[in-house]
């Protein structure tokens, strides 16, 4: 394990509802993109990138909102790996007075439609949640569903466009079913599984649940975990003491301390050091993109 490189993904600003406390969420294509130019030069390897309605701050699923941000993070000269999210269009709402009608606030689209920024943008890397289950984001309890069609759907189209998928898996039987993408051909080598940890009613965050789960992977397969809220830097030093890459940011975690609001930079910085003091290094971009097996920029 000493001197190791680790792949480590800045996740900036996520979908979810945030504590409006915090004083610098990044909201705006500039605010977003200047947090992605921000975990940059803190150290990270990889930038993970949602965007919000710049009115409201709720999360976006808008083309031309990701297209701003992305251009600006090229245009800055701030060398990151650029990952997409790739997981909006499939939140199925129950009307819970019937469950056999969706609420209005569903919002679940064909595949084409949820990739179609994805078109616009072109990044090295798109996550690619294969997972369906229940799940709380604020007040809303609702099904998050990704069929096993659409899943392949989208899978192909990642191969279309030379984009490499990263495989978010939140409990054992997600990897499985990816595993399944991979043994069809799906999803070209080495695949790249991230397991996203403390989410309720997913994966609990502990290293035996990565003990377990990184053994049901293929042998060639480059892998990470990120702990929830106060998970996220125990989840980092168990992740990369057990041979996987790790992911910190304000999508997954608002704070420092208790009280104490974070920015992205100080994530980065934190994780940094922790991998430090066990010896090992956070990859730089062009060493992350030769461990995910991405082409050199």
């Amino acid at each position: 394990m000493m001197n190791r490189k680790v792949v480590l993904t800045c996740a900036v600003t996520g979908n979810a509802p945030f504590n409006p406390r915090h004083p610098a969420m990044p909201v705006t294509p500039a605010q977003i993109a200047a947090a992605c130019v921000e975990a940059a030069g803190a150290g990270a390897s990889v930038a993970h990138i949602h965007v919000r309605d710049p009115e409201t701050g709720a999360g976006s699923r808008d083309p031309r909102l990701f297209k701003e941000v992305v251009d600006r993070v090229r245009s800055s000269g701030v060398d990151i790996v650029i990952n997409l999210t790739c997981g909006l269009g499939a939140f199925l709402l129950p009307d819970p007075e019937d469950e056999s009608r969706a609420l209005p606030e569903s919002d679940v689209l064909p595949a084409a439609q949820r990739m179609a920024h994805l078109e616009e943008c072109l990044p090295e890397i798109a996550s690619l949640d294969v997972t369906t289950g229940n799940q709380v984001e604020g007040p809303l309890e609702f099904v998050y569903l990704n069929t096993t069609r659409t899943l392949r759907a989208m899978a192909r189209r990642f191969q279309e466009l030379s984009i490499k998928p990263e495989l978010e898996v939140f409990s054992a039987g997600d990897i499985l079913f990816a595993n399944q993408l991979v043994k069809e051909g799906l999803v070209g080598g080495p695949p790249f599984y991230q397991m996203v940890l403390g989410v309720l009613w997913g994966a609990p965050a502990s290293a035996q649940t990565i003990l377990y789960q990184s053994s049901l992977l293929p042998p060639n397969a480059e892998w990470a975990a990120f702990g929830i809220a106060r998970d996220e830097m125990p989840i980092v030093a168990q992740s990369a003491l057990l041979g996987g890459h790790c992911r910190v940011g304000l999508e997954d975690n608002l704070y420092l301390s208790r009280g104490v609001f974070a920015s992205n930079g100080q994530l980065v910085e934190r994780a940094r050091s922790l991998l430090s003091h066990m010896g090992m290094e956070v990859a730089t971009p062009a060493e992350a993109r030769r461990i995910l097996g991405l082409p050199a920029r």
